[in-house]
Parts: C-alpha cells; structure tokens; sequence
C-alpha cells in the first residue's frame, strides 16, 4: 500500500501534546512533542500567527504601489506591498482595502484574491492572502508615517529585476508581485 491509498495518513506525524511558551496578542510560539511515522520523537517550536493581508495596487500605467520601509529585525530598508494582520471583525478582502487606505492613502476600486499561503508552512501557521488592487482613487490621507519613508508607484515590468537584486525580500510581497507581472504579461 503506498501512501496516496489512504490519502497520505503513512506519512502523517503524531502529536502529542503541545505547550505553549509565549502568548502574546500576535504570537503564541509553542513547543509541541511529535512523531515521525518511523517512530522517531522529538520537540518542534510551533509559531500560530494571525493571518495578514496584502495588496498589490496596479494602476493604468501597470506601475505598482511600493512602499519603502526599515524592517528592524533585519536592519534592512526593503520595498513591500501596503498589508497587515487581518482584524477579528473583518475578512481578508475587507482587511487588504484598509490596509491600502492606512498605509499607502489609496482606495481600490476592484479587489481580486491572487493567493494564499502559508510562509513557512512546517513551522508557522499564518495564513497570507494576497490581493490586486485595480480602479484606484487616492485618499487624499498620506501614508502612515509608522509604517514606511515613501510610497512609489514602480514599473511592474522592473520588479523581477528588484527581486533579484534584494530590493523586495518579503516572501508574500515576492509571491504576490510575481502573480501580478505575469497577468501582465512580464
């Protein structure tokens, strides 16, 4: 019997139990005790995030809407897309549309999922929804001064160039912007 006869449940690992080390309003990291399949054990840190929308604003021109920020754990200046952590109340799309707003001074239109994921699924529960943005108005609000220096409208056609140089190291802002060039045709 291989393991797709019974839908993967040969290669699934047991848990335990699982304890909790940190909770805090973002994260609880904790320590769960697992099995392998061959009997192997041992303890894994878990990390459970809410989850996070993001945005890729495309305008008329296929240009799209950056935002230049310092990440301090990295001590890195970085372009990423407007996003953050979904609220309790509201669902993904709801939360990438205030994101934009918040972040950025930008409303949309349009919003279309492109994806979700998970950015390091055998340790991080934190589901990311990306969406692109179209029809866009400005707020006429500047963008949060604590959430980034500027906001640019940049060539799509230049992001792949951007990844590969370093200049977008977010995973989500990588998957997304990648997404979003090639329905552009880049």
């Amino acid at each position: 019997m291989t393991s797709q006869d019974n839908d993967g449940e040969l290669t699934r690992w047991t848990i335990h139990g699982e304890r909790v080390v940190d909770d805090s309003r973002k994260m609880v990291v904790s320590i769960a005790s697992v099995e392998l399949p061959d009997g192997v054990q041992f303890e894994q840190y878990v990390f459970r995030s809410p989850p996070v929308a993001m945005v890729i604003a495309v305008n008329e021109r296929d240009e799209v809407l950056m935002i230049w920020r310092h990440r301090f754990v990295m001590d890195r200046w970085t372009w990423e897309l407007p996003g953050g952590y979904i609220d309790p109340e509201e669902d993904a799309e709801q939360a990438a549309a205030r994101e934009l707003e918040e972040e950025a001074g930008w409303r949309a239109g349009s919003l279309r999922l492109l994806a979700r994921f998970q950015p390091l699924a055998g340790s991080i529960d934190m589901e990311n929804h990306v969406y692109l943005a179209e029809e866009l108005e400005a707020t006429g609000n500047g963008p949060d001064i604590n959430e980034t220096a500027k906001v640019e409208w940049v060539p799509l056609s230049s992001v792949p160039d951007r990844i590969a140089k370093g200049e977008v190291i977010g995973a989500g802002a990588q998957l997304g912007l990648l997404h979003a060039a090639r329905l552009r045709g880049y």
